[in-house]
């Protein structure tokens, strides 16, 4: 791999990380929006759920270059992470279950599938067809 293809694959991947986490924290309130019940249940979640949106910026960080460095296990080991964190919190606060479920798995589908372009756009470069 010569110079340009490095640095390629460097911009490659900044690229898929800055699409995984920027745009990430607006699709996920997204979805979570349309998923939710009245406002009064979804302001309950919110408060119960303090500091959910660092929290999921660091979760797609880490399961989308877990990706690209070609370690898909540790999407496994951010999620269980982030679920042993919450699992008290979440055991006396029924009403942020569902909001916690919905949220990580949009989290993660749009964190893995931003990894797995990235990687995908990598082998492209390294192989000689990007």
């Amino acid at each position: 791999m010569d110079v340009g293809q490095a640095l390629a694959c460097v911009a490659v991947g900044a690229g898929s990380l800055a699409a995984s986490v920027g745009l990430g924290a607006l699709l996920v309130p997204w979805v979570l929006r349309r998923t939710e019940a009245p406002v009064d249940a979804e302001a309950a979640a919110a408060r119960a759920l303090a500091g959910g949106a660092w929290i999921g910026l660091l979760e797609r960080a880490g399961v989308t270059l877990s990706i690209l460095a070609g370690f898909p296990e540790g999407a496994a080991v951010v999620v269980a992470i982030k679920g042993l964190g919450r699992v008290y919190e979440l055991r006396e606060r029924p009403a942020a279950r569902e909001r916690f479920v919905v949220g990580t798995l949009a989290s993660v589908v749009w964190a893995g599938a931003c990894g797995l372009l990235g990687r995908a756009a990598i082998a492209l470069i390294v192989t000689g067809l990007g």
